[in-house]
Order: C-alpha cells, then sequence, then structure tokens
C-alpha cells in the first residue's frame, strides 16, 4: 500500500502525500479494495457529504464496532442528541481544575530526576486518568482501559483481510465481551444510586422518550476510551515534537505563553493526531476525475489535506500563530468529534503546566521514534526526554 505504513513513512508521511497529491489525489489501492484521498477539496467533502458518502463501512461490505462515528443519520443524529446532552460544553470546562491537579501529580514523579518518557509517564495516563474520573470509575481501573484501547486500535490492521486481521478481529471480541460484563456493572450501579459523572448523564439521557440501549452505551465506552485517549495522547506528544524540531518557534512561544491555543491547532494542523477515517461510497461518484463505484471503501487523508498547499501557504512550515488554519484534524460537519473540546483543554492545561515547571527541554534519544501500534493515527510510542526543572 505505497509502503505508506512502513515506521519511516509513519514517522513522515508529508512527503509522500505531497508526491501522491500531485500525481494522483484520489488514488486506487487495490489490495485492499479501496481509495484513498489526498487533496483537501476531495477529504473535507467526503466527510461532509452524508448523501452520497456513508459513515457505516457495512456499506462498503466490512464490519465496523458499533459507534457513533459508523452511524448515518437519522440514528446518528438520534444517538449524538442523546449523547451530547452528558457531553456539554458545561461539563468539559468544569474539567479545568482537576485536570491542572492530574498533571501535577504526573509531572511530581519525575520533576527531581529532570527525566521522563513523555509518552508513557505523562501523555498517556492524563488522558486516561481524566475519562476514568469523568465516567466515575475506580482509578485503578485504568490500567485495564489502556489494554483495552491498545487491543482496540489493532483494527486499523483490518484494512486488508489477512491472518492479522483474523486475529486483531478475535481481540476485539474478546475484549468487547470483557468491557460489556464491565460497562453493564457500570449502568446498573448508576441506576441504582445516580452520582454527578458523565455515565449517569449518559444512563439517564433521553430524545422523544429514547434512552441509550446497553449496546449503545457499551459502544460509546469503547469509543470514548479510545478516541478520547488516544487523540489527546498524541496531540501531546507531537506538540513537544514539533516544538523541539523548530527551535525557533519554541522561543517564541517561551517569549509569549499566550501563542499557545494558537500552537496547538498548528499542531493539530500539522502532525495530525488521526492522519485518515473512513467511509463508503453510496453510489458511484466522480472525483478528481476518478470515477469509484457504490460500495467502495474510501479512506480521507486528513493528516495530507491538512498539508495541501491551497490551503496552507507554506504548509510544511510549523508556525505557532498562522491564521487563517481552517485544518480538519478533528473532522467537520455532523461527524465533527464530540471530544474536540475536551481534548483541547487537556493540552493547554498540561502544556501550560510543563512548560511553567521545566526549562531546557531536549530529547534524550537520538532513535528515530516508534510510531503508536494503529495504523491512522500519527504520533510516537515512546519519547524520553530530558528538561530542567
Amino acid at each position: 500500500m505505497l509502503n505508506l505504513f512502513s515506521d519511516d513513512n509513519r514517522r513522515n508521511p508529508f512527503p509522500l502525500y505531497d508526491q501522491v497529491r500531485a500525481a494522483m489525489p484520489v488514488l486506487p489501492v487495490p489490495e485492499a479494495d479501496a481509495w484513498m484521498l489526498f487533496d483537501y477539496d476531495s477529504v473535507k467533502r467526503v466527510i461532509l457529504d452524508q448523501e452520497t458518502f456513508s459513515s457505516s463501512m457495512q456499506t462498503a461490505g466490512r464490519k465496523n464496532p458499533d459507534w457513533l462515528i459508523f452511524h448515518d443519520p437519522p440514528r446518528h443524529s438520534k444517538l449524538r442528541a442523546l449523547i451530547a446532552q452528558a457531553f456539554t460544553p458545561r461539563s468539559i470546562a468544569n474539567l479545568e481544575q482537576r485536570i491542572r491537579e492530574i498533571s501535577r501529580g504526573l509531572l511530581d514523579r519525575h520533576l527531581s530526576s529532570g527525566a521522563m518518557d513523555w509518552v508513557a509517564d505523562f501523555a498517556v495516563p492524563l488522558p486516561l486518568l481524566v475519562i476514568t474520573e469523568m465516567l466515575g470509575a475506580p482509578v485503578e481501573d485504568q490500567p485495564r482501559y489502556r489494554k483495552w484501547s491498545d487491543v482496540i486500535l489493532r483494527l486499523s490492521y483490518t484494512i486488508s483481510q489477512n491472518e492479522e486481521t483474523a486475529i486483531a478481529v478475535a481481540e476485539y471480541y474478546n475484549v468487547s465481551t470483557e468491557m460489556g460484563a464491565y460497562v453493564a456493572e457500570l449502568v446498573e450501579d448508576r441506576r441504582r444510586t445516580p452520582t454527578d459523572d458523565l455515565l449517569t448523564r449518559l444512563v439517564e439521557a433521553e430524545v422523544d422518550g429514547e434512552h441509550l440501549t446497553q449496546r449503545e452505551l457499551l459502544g460509546f465506552f469503547q469509543l470514548l476510551i479510545v478516541a478520547g485517549h488516544e487523540t489527546t495522547t498524541n496531540l501531546l506528544a507531537n506538540t513537544l515534537i514539533c516544538l523541539l524540531d523548530n527551535p525557533g518557534e519554541f522561543a517564541r512561544l517561551r517569549a509569549k505563553p499566550d501563542l499557545l491555543t494558537a500552537a496547538v491547532e498548528e499542531v493539530l494542523r500539522y502532525r495530525s493526531p488521526v492522519q485518515f477515517v473512513f467511509r463508503a461510497t453510496r453510489r458511484e461518484v466522480e472525483l478528481n476525475g476518478q470515477r469509484i463505484p457504490k460500495g467502495k471503501l474510501l479512506m480521507p487523508v486528513i493528516g495530507a489535506a491538512n498539508r495541501d498547499p491551497k490551503y496552507f501557504p507554506d504548509p510544511h512550515r510549523f508556525q505557532i500563530d498562522r491564521e487563517p488554519n481552517p485544518h480538519i484534524a478533528f473532522g467537520h460537519g455532523i461527524h465533527f468529534c464530540l471530544g474536540a473540546a475536551l481534548s483541547r483543554l487537556e493540552a493547554r492545561v498540561a502544556l501550560t503546566d510543563f512548560f511553567g515547571r521545566t526549562n531546557n527541554l531536549r530529547l534524550a534519544s537520538d532513535a528515530p521514534w516508534q510510531p503508536r501500534p494503529a495504523l491512522h493515527v500519527h504520533g510516537p510510542q515512546s519519547l524520553p526526554v530530558r528538561f530542567d526543572a
């Protein structure tokens, strides 16, 4: 598949994106019976046009988890309305102080040594601990969440049908059974004793007399565990990579900390945590001169769209005050990420805390970083750093 998924290309896919976008921005991938899209216009159209492009992989004859992001209207509209009642802007904003406390607690363990693995010691546990507390689940369950997330992420390797696909699918179904029992127990507890947490609000949410079913609650729980932590983990890790690779911009941010919000948006564009998503054609369609039959899998490459020179002048320059910056790292339209505000808040709070308590940040290893174990995400599995407190 263009060798797009080699470790070297996953660390830096952008030169390859440029080559493909210039030669054939809508590219057939026969080994996966799919099409990849590399230009901003095609990617945004496919994400937005629900009449032509389905979010359900069943349209392409494939299976997908029973998650909100894989539903089309009208079911998607009903599910999103139910979940939005619990996942409100106010409930997210109220987490700021607790996110700060979690961030400080994680950093306190490493300040005296002046060294840490930014991913394993901070970027992974921070969002997982936030999610655990949001759900009102025991904090000691956080390692289980990470294990479940790792198994679900491996579903990204099922694009092509092979032995690895069968193993990943079998592991997912085993984990789903385990998670189903876990969620059922939590939900039953909230029905007996409601509390002020996300899970209680999900259980109580109602639209036109309809509540989320047990299966839908499990689906959102899985989506929250995966997307709710993986996106933030990669955003935090990629921010350090971008700043260390661009010391001039890092110095500007140090001098003007109020640029952090814009800097986070530039990280989202420059190294998008999610590189591609999935859609399927509802009918035959033409994109950039390529005719794509009905029922085909599409992979709109967000990471390539966000470096399209048609919309981003000097796209390979990391510029912390880039304006305008119409990136689509969190999607667009009806499937715009429900957790975008939470991810941005976690990044802003955690990075403000880290940069305010450290100096002389540098990488602790010259070895190339190992990509995360999921083909559709972009970020390091490990990032050892050193700093002065």
